[in-house]
């Protein structure tokens, strides 16, 4: 049968502030026929109408086959943020409230998600996380993906909780240049991104040919489970 018949609905969503506006993954998974929609706050990017303008967590009972959440809260949950959960980034100085009230935020945001049963099929994209970002989100076992096993010449680790979905396997991947040459400068970009209003976003950005694995790989899972219930 083919994909453009099937009626599976997906839900890609971003962190209730930002995020899934580019709308690289939902593209991807109604390219391969999919009745995909996006959800954040912020309107698409590509002014697409399969985008709902919310917060995601008002929309986790809509009947959902795969909720596929590619940006949690992550400036607040990595590693190379944790020495801000101080005040002035010097834990001498002690605990700056704020911050840590950020990161309770994140942490719960991203539990709900990871937690929503009633969509069988979850996955939530996250940081190299820092020790207090995983107790407090109670990360479970883990993939990290890199943007240039799926031909993205770029340095990125990716972590996806799976719940429910297989782990994703390389596509295409492409040989990394040695450190440093300006090819090497150039695939760390991403870690590069000047000071600026959108440097976040396109920081977070999925690559797309991440998000075309996962719609090939996460979309046949969907169709295998779709003929064993039909047997």
């Amino acid at each position: 049968m083919d994909e453009a018949e099937q009626d599976w609905d997906l839900l890609t969503a971003g962190e209730p502030r930002r995020c899934e506006r580019s709308g690289v993954v939902r593209r991807a998974f109604i390219a391969r026929g999919f009745d995909a929609w996006s959800c954040d706050t912020e309107p698409a990017d590509d002014g697409s109408n399969r985008h709902i303008r919310d917060d995601v967590r008002n929309h986790l009972d809509g009947g959902w086959d795969l909720l596929a959440v590619m940006h949690p809260p992550c400036t607040i949950l990595c590693n190379s943020g944790v020495k801000w959960l101080y005040i002035g980034g010097k834990k001498v100085n002690g605990p700056d409230p704020q911050r840590w009230a950020e990161l309770g935020e994140a942490a719960d945001f991203y539990r709900t998600l990871r937690d929503a049963r009633q969509i069988q099929r979850r996955a939530i994209e996250n940081p190299v996380m820092h020790r207090y970002a995983i107790e407090m989100t109670r990360r479970g076992r883990t993939q990290f993906v890199q943007p240039w096993w799926f031909g993205d010449p770029y340095f990125k680790a990716t972590g996806l909780e799976l719940i429910g979905l297989p782990d994703l396997h390389p596509t295409n991947r492409l040989t990394p240049p040695r450190p440093g040459t300006a090819e090497h400068k150039a695939w760390s970009r991403v870690h590069r991104e000047p000071p600026g209003p959108d440097r976040a976003r396109r920081r977070s950005e999925t690559f797309p040919g991440l998000a075309a694995a996962m719609a090939k790989q996460w979309g046949e899972q969907l169709l295998t489970d779709m003929e064993r219930l039909a047997a």
